[in-house]
């Protein structure tokens, strides 16, 4: 059991690791892409921007230019006040007059910083550094000189920054949103491939431990059949022994096979309409020589004026009610009893199987369908055919439920839908 339970947390264990690598992978290409997305946003941001405060210096160029005398401004300072579009973000535009030949400009505006001389002949839009802060200008040539106009890119800047600010706020917080539940997704899409791999590691462990008793037993005996001389009764009482466990390795191997089949089945072998009470009697008339040998009765009945008409394989129904009834033979006691009774209502088909063994506990009740799970020590059996009985229930369409038998011991009551002939012709 320790065992059992170290490979299961050791399962889970890669499990979580599998899904945070995924998460993180996932995150990782969102963090590529968001940062991608960043770049191309304030790229475009930016441009927009500068491409909004061009035109309003081209605008005020071309207003200017006009009312310029022949040989440039000869106004004093300030006599071209600055202007702007009179939106809350935008600078105002101050102006500057580079005579030819000229090493200094002429601010036009009061306001307006003095102009270095590495831009002095300005042509193209351009940020330089105007006095202490960052400006955006632009030159026109004229006949007497060189007009510039240019305006603070303090409102560029100051947008790029709250936009940085909110991406740097906001990332981190989708990317965790993301992890969580790309996290959240991963364990729910692996937890029934998960349970499934589980079972599996678990029904595969138990097969083996079912199969290793009789082939150790089998090959003890055999080993002193050829080694120990013995009489020749002991032969014979170890060939006995052989024989049972062949046939207890040849039960348990058929009935790992009919799972697997039932488990790999692309789709139901055909179905027919069968009547369930005349199967019963065919089961309990095979049975009714193993219960002789052990003095139990078995006894059948039918319940009910429709027809018990059942629409399934009628291979599978068979297994069903023989595993049933091999269930209850083996935990009767010797001399019991087996009552098998089908029951038919306006809308299902009732198949109950009591016995008067020891019953089935409350807390087993919920685990005997489980593969390899016995809720009793009577030998003979190896935890599968419940099992069995249970995957062909859920692939006929049926219910099954556990429950204590008037005889004392347990009932198993399986029901399905009743098949009725005529619906079936009007559809």
């Amino acid at each position: 059991m320790k065992t059992r339970r170290a490979r299961a947390d050791g399962s889970a264990r890669q499990v979580r690791s599998r899904v945070h690598r995924v998460a993180l992978g996932a995150t990782s290409l969102a963090l590529a892409v968001y940062l991608l997305a960043c770049f191309v946003v304030d790229f475009v941001v930016v441009d927009r921007l500068d491409h909004t405060i061009d035109s309003r210096l081209a605008t005020r160029l071309s207003q200017v230019v006009p009312t310029l005398p022949p040989g440039g401004p000869t106004g004093t300072i300030g006599s071209y006040s600055p202007q702007s579009s009179g939106d809350f973000d935008d600078a105002p535009i101050v102006l500057w007059w580079v005579p030819l030949k000229a090493t200094q400009a002429v601010r036009l505006d009061t306001n307006a910083p003095g102009l270095p001389a590495q831009v002095l002949h300005v042509g193209h839009p351009t940020n330089a550094t105007v006095g202490s802060r960052e400006f955006r200008l632009t030159g026109m040539a004229l006949r007497d000189g060189r007009l510039i106009a240019g305006t603070t890119a303090q409102q560029v800047r100051t947008a790029l920054s709250t936009l940085l600010a909110a991406e740097a706020i906001l990332g981190p917080l989708a990317l965790v949103i993301l992890y969580s539940a790309a996290w959240v997704i991963g364990r729910s899409a692996t937890a029934p491939v998960e349970r499934a791999r589980r079972r599996q590691l678990e029904f595969t462990a138990d097969a083996s431990h079912e199969l290793r008793t009789p082939l150790s037993v089998i090959e003890a005996e055999v080993g002193l059949a050829l080694n120990v001389k013995r009489p020749a009764a002991d032969y014979r009482r170890a060939l006995e022994q052989i024989a049972g466990e062949s046939k207890r390795l040849r039960h348990i191997v058929e009935d790992l096979l009919w799972l697997a089949r039932l488990d790999s089945l692309p789709e139901a072998p055909p179905t027919e309409a069968v009547d369930v009470g005349s199967l019963v009697e065919v089961c309990a008339e095979r049975f009714g020589a193993i219960a002789a040998g052990r003095g139990i009765t078995i006894s059948t009945r039918e319940k009910g004026a429709l027809p018990p008409i059942v629409f399934a394989p009628a291979e599978w129904l068979d297994r069903l009610i023989s595993v049933l009834l091999d269930n209850a033979c083996r935990y009767s006691d010797d001399g019991g009893k087996v009552s098998v009774t089908v029951s038919t209502g306006a809308e299902r088909v009732l198949l109950a199987v009591d016995d008067s063994g020891p019953g089935i506990s409350d807390e087993d009740r919920e685990r005997i369908f489980q593969r390899f799970h016995r809720a009793s020590a009577v030998p003979g059996g190896a935890g599968l055919g419940l099992s069995i009985a249970d995957a062909v229930v859920r692939a006929t369409g049926g219910h099954c439920e556990v429950t204590s038998a008037p005889l004392g011991g347990a009932r198993i009551r399986v029901s399905w839908p009743r098949h009725r002939p005529d619906v079936a012709r009007s559809r």
